[in-house]
């Protein structure tokens, strides 16, 4: 499975939730949405920033795809970005075996 990290916004729908209910637990909701497409929940985390939440999720980028498509279509998250881990000295290497063959435009 790989490791993805989803980062997202509440909606104003959302905050009201929060407003009614103080205690709501968002990381037992998130594993439940985790555990039901087949992923599993790492972490979950309140952020200060750009974005109001982070969760990190093993699993398919189809399933990370549906948890964005199901959460944010019940209006109470928005702006979900779905960033996988990536092996960058993998990508480096192949990178190099590319560019020995690579020609620029023209030359």
């Amino acid at each position: 499975m790989a490791k993805f990290f989803l980062m997202g916004n509440f909606t104003e729908k959302a905050f009201a939730g929060f407003l009614k209910d103080p205690g709501s637990d968002r990381s037992e909701v998130a594993r439940k949405c985790s555990e039901s497409v087949g992923a599993e929940m790492k972490s979950y985390t309140y952020l200060r920033g750009p974005y109001d939440f982070i969760v990190e999720t093993h699993g398919t980028f189809e399933q990370m795809a549906a948890i964005k498509l199901a959460t944010e279509g019940s209006g109470a998250l928005k702006n979900i970005a779905i960033c996988e881990e990536t092996p960058m000295n993998e990508i480096a290497n192949h990178a190099t075996k590319v560019s020995s063959g690579y020609k620029v435009p023209g030359q």
